[in-house]
Formats: C-alpha cells, sequence, structure tokens
C-alpha cells in the first residue's frame, strides 16, 4: 500500500463513517446501499456470506435478519467473532467447502448468498479482472448448491471481457438479473455487484 493511498483511504467519507459506527470496513454500506435498493435480506433470514473477512457485510447482515434469522460466513482467513453469526475457515473454490456449510444448516439451505470477495490484486488488470470472475463463479456455484427457491444473491465482479458472460450464466438462474453501483463504491473503482433476484430452483 503506498502512502498516497493510506491518505485517501483515512480521508474518505465512508471509511470514517465506519470507524465511527463500529463496522469492520467501509464495505458494510456497499451492502446497506444493496439492500436498501433491492430488499435481498429480511428479517429471519438465513444467509451466506462468502469471501466475508473482515466482516462488514456480516455485521450488516446480522443486523438486517435479527435475532431469529442466521448468518455463516466463509472466508480463508480467521474472521474475529461477531454476534448471531457462526464463522467457517475454509476456500469457496474448493468442493470440501460444501460439507462444512451443510454441517450449519438445519435443513440444507439459505435465503440469501452474498460475496464481497475479490482476488489479492497483482496490478495487471487482465488478470485481476479474470479472477474475479473466477471467484464471482465460485460464488454462484455455491448459490446453486446452497440457495431455496426464490432465494436472493449478490457478488462483486471486476468489469472487464469476461464480465459479460459471467452476468448471461446468472440472468439463467434468478428471475431478475441486475447490476448495481452503490454509492459507497469509489469513482474510480472497476467494481460493479450482479444481484439475482428469486432463484429458479
Amino acid at each position: 500500500m503506498t502512502k498516497q493511498w493510506l491518505r485517501m483511504h483515512k480521508h474518505d467519507s465512508y471509511y470514517r463513517q465506519a470507524k465511527a459506527h463500529g463496522y469492520r470496513s467501509r464495505a458494510a454500506y456497499k451492502l446497506q446501499q444493496i439492500n436498501n435498493k433491492f430488499k435481498l435480506i429480511r428479517r429471519g433470514n438465513v444467509v451466506l456470506d462468502l469471501g466475508a473477512a473482515p466482516g462488514g457485510w456480516l455485521q450488516v447482515a446480522s443486523e438486517l435478519v435479527g435475532e431469529k434469522g442466521k448468518v455463516l460466513g466463509v472466508d480463508l482467513n480467521r474472521i474475529k467473532e461477531l454476534p448471531n453469526v457462526t464463522l467457517l475457515i475454509g476456500d469457496i473454490t474448493d468442493p470440501k467447502l460444501i460439507d462444512s456449510i451443510k454441517a450449519h444448516l438445519s435443513d440444507g439451505c439459505v435465503d440469501v448468498v452474498i460475496s464481497d470477495v475479490a482476488p489479492n490484486i497483482s496490478g495487471n488488470y487482465s488478470i485481476d479482472q479474470a479472477r474475479s470472475v473466477f471467484l464471482a463463479k465460485a460464488a454462484l456455484n455455491l448459490a446453486k448448491q446452497f440457495l431455496r427457491p426464490n432465494g436472493n444473491f449478490v457478488v462483486k465482479v471486476f468489469e472487464g471481457e469476461d464480465f459479460q458472460e459471467f452476468f448471461n450464466q446468472l440472468k439463467k438462474l434468478f428471475r431478475q438479473s441486475k447490476k448495481f453501483s452503490p454509492q459507497a463504491s469509489r469513482a474510480r473503482s472497476s467494481e460493479i455487484y450482479v444481484i439475482g433476484l428469486g432463484f429458479k430452483k
């Protein structure tokens, strides 16, 4: 990380808000804005968060589902515990993860799958974009495995040559498919969130 990046990050309004409100990352506001628009997550839902570290989306999801809901977070890295959240260490591209997730679900299904996962940035955009789509496909594959009929899905993807193919794949699986850039995304960012509403299981 450069000194310039750190200066910009510290002066970012969402970064300051996250610090003030106890969120673990500014990304928490992205999920809030996505949910305000699309109503993905509701009270009492079971939510699966893929690539969940450091936990900003987990915090928002937990608030949205309330005490009667459940949130399950998965990441390669250990996440500090959160109330009303079950945490798993695992690789979303590893087929063995399916059994680990199932063990924490009473009926093997969730209402919503969310993923703000991103690749380790190499600095080569073509490589980073391809890796982003690869991870998004892994998240979508897990959504196909665990979503209830009419369930909802959101995943972050970097825009580029592989994006439209991924979006077309998602459109076949959901009654509605949307592309959305929340206000909390940085203006210079190439990230976009792909939303699937009404899983056709």
